[in-house]
């Protein structure tokens, strides 16, 4: 029972965080107001996530200078991933 909460509750987790960044992701095309909460909210809560990432990326200079944030792409992935695998 422990068990079932915690798979969901991690589960949801990470649905809310994909859906974050995607709206982070569609955000980029747009000018955003940096002062708006939600959009404060948007930006540090998805750079938390995409942080290791990045760092990741940047210890071993992969994708240095490429166009394409390839680390906040690669964090999507794993959360794909981690959630198919977790249901």
């Amino acid at each position: 029972m422990v068990l079932y909460i915690i798979k969901n509750t991690v589960l949801l987790l990470i649905s809310v965080t994909e859906i974050l960044m995607l709206v982070r992701a569609i955000f980029s095309f747009i000018p955003a107001d940096i002062d708006n909460a939600f959009t404060r909210f948007l930006y540090g809560y998805t750079e938390v996530v995409t942080a290791p990432m990045r760092a990741l990326f940047d210890r071993f200079n992969l994708f240095e200078g490429s166009p394409i944030d390839v680390s906040f792409f690669a964090t999507f992935m794993l959360l794909i991933i981690l959630r198919l695998f977790l249901g």
